[in-house]
């Protein structure tokens, strides 16, 4: 347990309106000004901005409340309670492993602290593409600009551990340029176990920031609340069914709650967010609803050394390269950016191929692993349209999301452009992380083989930690499921606040794209609501323990 101090628990203690599925009673009907469903980048950012502005908010939060003293460093029991599906949800194949959060602050709470501004090409693609003709650099520059002050989103100052440096080592001998990433810490204590809760208060997610603020400013937060189904009645939402879950947190507990409010801001995700519209009925004229789901399918590529590279140690990902996106047209070959992440056991071993002694011998090696990541952009060429969210019988998500020749080939580029350079870093074996991939001990043999290895399906491993598009932004109802205020086209009390509102992938970590949007429709929905000028995010983030 962590010795900090537990802000939430303090927070609690002074009164915070908060009501979990345990609570011995539940109310049959709650009203509101704005019902926000999802506590995550998007939901967080959007409850401070409306209850700062004076209006009545409630959050809906599918995911437990957890708090820095529950944030013991440990696998077993951070992937179970913070990530949906225990950080094994996948795709209707099997193909993809998708981990995204499931808990208070959704998966600020448990993300690697990586933080990009939307890059100009996506923007140009969106206005080109898409009617988006305020969508400029300097248009959002404000509105990132906010975003930073509040979550002390800057340079990180500390030299990147092994894992990173060997980035940067082998990209050097290649001429290939890398550069640090932004992080959203205070007082980090570089521990690098930032994906299962930070425990000493650093990270400036959602959990520490703007949802204890709309606390303060009198929001209530319903955890391990499922939003179920919205009651529409022509064009406009009339409630909000809500079922609160049993001690598992999984399945329906048998108590409801009606949630009746003005406004409704969807901010459950790109996989949950169109599911919940699909439970609905909601209108969908165009059949773009759940459709063009990204994720920036992301390939791996492990290697040995012979120093201890300690992957679990220090900031998990510091250093980058775009150089692979640059040099590529944005609808050309489908290009791809560079990250080293952190290793940790439980990961690791169900992302490494092979099985049995072979499996055995590479976990042996694992503190002399190292590990690169080649995070592809998707939704910029018709070979690349994503995926889309579909419901099982039960209704749950889940989404079809096609491996296309051309991500393959995508995925082949990558594997050998991680190859060569963990061979310039001094690798003494690359492992190409593919089911028929073996170790190899120089780069002319990793490249016979990359090249002879069937890209298939389940063959080829692909995870991604980032699910966007399903509900996209567009300038008129036939390209759009919301308007570029993030109303939707055909309910006049809803919006969507989260990156299922981007109408391609980002090319690039997409948190602080989702904050500086967000941010910007939040302040003109409180405006529009209230008829007054929308405060702005609090200064500074929550203060390093």
């Amino acid at each position: 347990m962590s010795s900090f101090p537990d802000s939430i628990a303090a927070g609690l203690a002074r009164g915070w309106k908060v009501l979990d599925a345990g609570a011995a009673s539940h109310p049959a009907r709650i009203e509101c000004d704005v019902a926000i469903v999802g506590s995550g980048a998007g939901g967080g950012i959007t409850a401070e901005v409306l209850a700062r502005a004076g209006l009545r908010v409630v959050v809906i939060e599918e995911g437990p409340l957890k708090s820095s003293r529950d944030f013991e460093m440990r696998e077993a029991d951070a992937y179970p309670q913070l990530y949906q599906e225990s950080a094994a949800r996948k795709t209707k194949d099997k193909a993809i492993n998708v981990m995204q959060g499931r808990c208070v602050g959704g998966s600020t709470t448990v993300n690697w602290t990586s933080s990009f501004r939307t890059p100009e090409p996506t923007l140009a693609w969106w206005r080109a593409h898409y009617g988006l003709t305020d969508f400029t650099a300097e248009a959002l520059l404000p509105w990132f600009e906010q975003a930073e002050r509040r979550l002390s989103i800057g340079p990180w100052g500390v030299a990147p551990n092994e894992n990173n440096s060997l980035l940067r080592r082998g990209a050097a001998r290649l001429g290939i340029p890398v550069a640090g990433i932004r992080r959203n810490v205070r007082g980090c204590f570089d521990l690098g176990y930032c994906g299962m809760g930070c425990p000493t208060n650093a990270k400036q997610s959602m959990l520490l920031t703007t949802l204890p603020a709309a606390l303060e400013a009198g929001a209530m937060l319903l955890t391990r609340a499922r939003a179920t189904r919205f009651a529409i009645v022509g064009d406009r939402i009339e409630a909000l069914e809500v079922d609160w879950l049993d001690a598992s947190g999984l399945r329906p507990g048998g108590a409801r709650t009606r949630v009746q409010a003005q406004h409704y801001v969807l901010a459950a995700g790109a996989i949950n967010g169109p599911a919940l519209l699909l439970r609905s009925q909601a209108p969908d004229p165009h059949g773009l609803l759940g459709a063009r789901t990204f994720l920036h399918p992301v390939v791996v590529s492990a290697a040995s050394f012979a120093q201890r590279v300690d992957g679990y140690a220090g900031a998990p990902q510091s250093l980058y390269t775009d150089h692979f996106l640059e040099t590529q047209p944005i609808d050309g070959p489908i290009g791809y950016k560079l990250e080293a992440p952190p290793i940790h056991p439980v990961l690791f071993a169900t992302t490494l191929q092979g099985f049995g002694a072979v499996h055995a011998e590479r976990m042996k090696d694992f503190a002399h692993t190292h590990a690169l990541i080649a995070l592809m952009r998707d939704g910029f060429h018709p070979q690349a349209p994503g995926g889309r969210v579909e419901l099982r019988s039960d209704g749950s998500p889940v989404l079809d999301y096609p491996l296309t020749d051309y991500l393959l080939d995508g995925a082949r580029r990558a594997l050998l452009s991680m190859a060569e350079i963990q061979f310039e870093a001094g690798a003494r074996i690359v492992y190409p992380v593919h089911e028929l991939a073996e170790g190899y001990r120089d780069l002319a043999a990793a490249r016979a083989a990359i090249a002879a290895l069937p890209m298939q399906p389940l063959l080829v491993r692909v995870v991604s930690a980032h699910v966007m598009g399903g509900c996209p932004m567009a300038a008129d109802a036939q390209r759009g499921v919301v308007r570029p205020d993030g109303v939707h086209w055909q309910l006049a009390n809803l919006s969507v606040h989260d990156g299922s509102i981007f109408p391609t992938s980002i090319g690039a970590n997409p948190q602080l794209s989702i904050y500086g949007i967000t941010a910007r429709m939040a302040s003109g929905l409180a405006r529009t609501l209230t008829g007054r000028p929308a405060p702005e995010l609090a200064q500074g983030g929550a203060p390093a323990q």
